[in-house]
């Protein structure tokens, strides 16, 4: 049998991209009747059953470590999370909550601000210097001047990535840039593989490596934190992590009460922008309970 990786999943057919090409597979009924779906980004195994025509029986899916929803990829192992330092401003709120969405489903987090020649006051770099600050690794980069390309093509190295992020900060640029090839090799792949005209949009892998993916899709379709509670929030603000269980009262919140080891560390550890974000939308889950 052959090992691959779905990239793709239509009609019926799910495209493995294997050491050998791309197999277009059908799954054994056994999944059906187990209820298991396979996804893209899954790790498979599959018996060749027609070489000329790239064709075969998609026979084993392994434990996945990951599956996202929306879109609904398995194994994702991070999420680049794009911003533009100018057109359209940073909106920093619209950040943290893309944090905390990352967050809970568990995944690795690079923040990548794009367009860093167009900030004049290098505003960037003090957003940048905040995040690093809270434990997240950030790239400054420019998809326009090249710059910081090669720093983002390391850290999608042997990882299935996803891109997220609001419309117009560069996403696809950035990797058109990093990955010219892509594009076309995209473009080949369609080409070879629709079987009638297809409308439905479906998560897909583009490979950028031997062993690296990127989701194309059009990202996470949703910032309505559904699965966030109030008391799981504090879990998704990483600089908080060393200090939420030395509050004096079990079950802290972190907003109101005395003694909280948290609040301790606004304006040293924890930069007084995030925590008033917390609270913002600690509050706004509170009152969504209601």
């Amino acid at each position: 049998m052959l090992k691959g990786t779905i990239i793709k999943g239509i009609g019926g057919f799910y495209y493995v991209n294997t050491e050998q090409g791309i197999y277009a597979c059908r799954a054994r009924g056994i999944f059906r009747k187990d209820g298991i779906k396979p996804t893209v980004g899954d790790s498979v195994e599959i018996s060749v059953l027609d070489e000329k025509d790239k064709e075969g029986s998609l026979d084993v899916i392994e434990k996945r470590k990951t599956l996202l929803i929306r879109p609904r990829v398995a194994n994702v192992d991070q999420a680049v999370i794009v911003f533009a330092a100018k057109s359209p401003n940073m909106n920093l709120d619209l950040l943290d909550r893309f944090l905390i969405l990352v967050e809970e489903q568990q995944l690795d987090v690079v923040i990548c601000i794009n367009k860093i020649d167009k900030d004049k006051t290098q505003q960037y770099e003090k957003i940048a210097a905040l995040y690093h600050s809270a434990g997240y690794p950030v790239l400054c980069v420019s998809a326009e001047k090249e710059i910081g390309i090669e720093d983002l093509k390391e850290v999608l190295q042997n990882k299935i990535s996803v891109f997220a992020g609001p419309s117009g900060v560069g996403k696809s640029s950035l990797i058109n840039k990093a990955f010219p090839h892509a594009e076309m090799e995209t473009g080949e792949i369609s080409k070879k593989i629709q079987r009638g005209r297809h409308t439905t949009r479906h998560a897909e892998l583009i490979q950028i490596g031997e062993k690296s993916y990127i989701v194309d899709s059009p990202g996470f379709t949703s910032l309505y934190l559904e699965n966030v509670t109030e008391q799981t929030l504090q879990y998704y603000f990483k600089e908080f992590q060393p200090y939420v269980h030395q509050c004096y009262y079990t079950g802290c919140s972190h907003t109101h009460e005395p003694d909280c080891a948290v609040k301790q560390q606004v304006n040293k550890s924890i930069s007084e922008t995030r925590y008033h974000r917390y609270v913002t939308i600690y509050e706004e889950l509170k009152e969504r309970k209601k």
